[in-house]
């Protein structure tokens, strides 16, 4: 065994010593002390350094204090392909793609961003226990309220999002003309906010009012016998509506029905009944859109004769926009909303630049349903059509977003993959 150890006794070290210390020594090849191997290791990256260089790290650093420095490699550009014409480079001083060139380039200038907090997912509920899909909308439902639905919200918390807005299913057989479910205090949506309020009280939740899902003629307000929809005599129900859900615990009440003056009679019929912090988001360009088809038949709740061209705004104006903003910013709206989105990017821009309340952005059911569309054809690819038309909203200014992508979107964002709303 002794030839295994090596050891040299120190110059002038006594014999006693010496042999006091080979007793301590132990075999080499079981154990090496950590300073030792630290070394080694020291050593034998100097050694690499020196054999790429053929000089030592002390060489090097004695040199840069010195300010001697190795020449620089000669510059070399990558071949461009054959037959590249060779031309004088154009005299421009700025270049944008300069900011494009890299991954991390493109990141540190992104201007919009989208984020969970950004979305509102659109919730159709009914009376009854099981989960009808939509035919016109792939991976929607109308979910039962008591079940589906909490299945639903569940799930879109855990991505991140936490605020819904809900619109129901109501039986025909409690339609009419004037609309009385809609202040049920019973009814199905008063129910389904306490039941949502009871389970997550931290979520938001956003109410539509209006007549429409309550009314036997299918319109926003109520109908005179000769077809005018009669706007203050809706008002006066809207505001009965609107204090019915934030009695039952909404956090916002949203007037999608474009009545005249409804937004200062809601706010005031809320302060009233002391719902202060109730908040109101008033679709305040809501637009007679092409683009509703499929929430219709979602809700069942197409009119039973004519269109809602008398108090939905014409697809052709863009200035009346800007009378709607100054309207409901006067009677006291919090949130000022587009509809539908995408085919209304530069009304979003215009209620932006004119306002300084938040704005939100309704992508719509046709909006949805072409893009699932197209991605079941192959024509687009889903994923990045739905989150491109999500930022292209952002863009132009919309700071929520109300939209059927809502849960697949925020997976999207958390690192999955996007998957339905619903799943079957």
């Amino acid at each position: 065994m002794a030839s295994t150890v090596s050891f040299s006794p120190a110059v002038g070290a006594n014999v006693q010593h010496s042999r006091r210390r080979a007793s301590l020594l132990r075999p080499v090849s079981r154990a090496r002390p950590v300073a030792a191997r630290a070394s080694a290791d020291r050593d034998g990256a100097a050694a690499a350094v020196q054999a790429r260089s053929g000089r030592t790290i002390e060489e090097c650093e004695a040199d840069a204090v010195a300010g001697k420095f190795p020449a620089p490699p000669p510059f070399s550009r990558p071949p461009a392909p054959s037959g590249t014409p060779e031309i004088r480079p154009l005299d421009m001083p700025k270049r944008p793609r300069r900011n494009r060139r890299s991954p991390v380039l493109r990141a540190a200038f992104q201007e919009t961003s989208i984020a969970p907090a950004n979305l509102v997912l659109p919730l159709f509920i009914h009376e009854g226990e099981e989960d009808t899909p939509i035919g016109a909308m792939p991976g929607c439902f109308r979910l039962g309220w008591r079940h589906g639905l909490l299945d639903e919200v569940y799930k879109s918390r855990d991505v991140g999002v936490n605020s819904f807005v809900l619109f129901p299913k109501v039986p025909d057989g409690l339609k009419t003309q004037t609309g009385d479910e809609a202040y049920n205090d019973n009814g199905l949506v008063p129910r389904t906010i306490r039941l949502l309020k009871d389970k997550y009280p931290d979520i938001v939740i956003y109410t539509d009012v209006a007549l429409d899902p309550y009314s036997s003629d299918g319109h926003d307000g109520i109908v005179r016998e000769d077809g005018v929809i009669m706007n203050d005599e809706t008002v006066h129900q809207l505001c009965k509506q609107a204090v019915s859900q934030a009695r039952a615990g909404a956090d916002v009440v949203s007037p999608s029905d474009m009545m005249d003056g409804r937004v200062g009679a809601i706010r005031a019929a809320l302060d009233a009944e002391g719902f202060h912090d109730v908040s109101i988001m008033s679709y305040t360009a809501k637009y007679a859109s092409s683009f509703y088809g499929p929430f219709r038949e979602a809700l069942d709740s197409n009119p039973r004769f004519g269109d809602k061209k008398t108090y939905q705004m014409n697809p052709a104006n863009c200035r009346e926009a800007l009378i709607e903003t100054a309207a409901d910013e006067a009677e006291g709206a919090d949130i000022l909303l587009v509809k539908p989105g995408l085919p209304y990017l530069d009304i979003i821009r215009l209620l932006r630049d004119n306002s300084a309340l938040p704005i939100a952005a309704y992508q719509v059911s046709g909006e949805y349903s072409m893009i699932k569309a197209g991605g079941v054809l192959k024509m687009v690819d889903e994923e990045k059509v739905m989150m491109e038309s999500l930022l292209c909203l952002r863009r132009a200014g919309a700071d929520v977003i109300l939209t059927y992508f809502a849960r697949q979107a925020a997976n999207v964002l958390a690192g999955g993959a996007a998957r339905p709303s619903k799943q079957l």
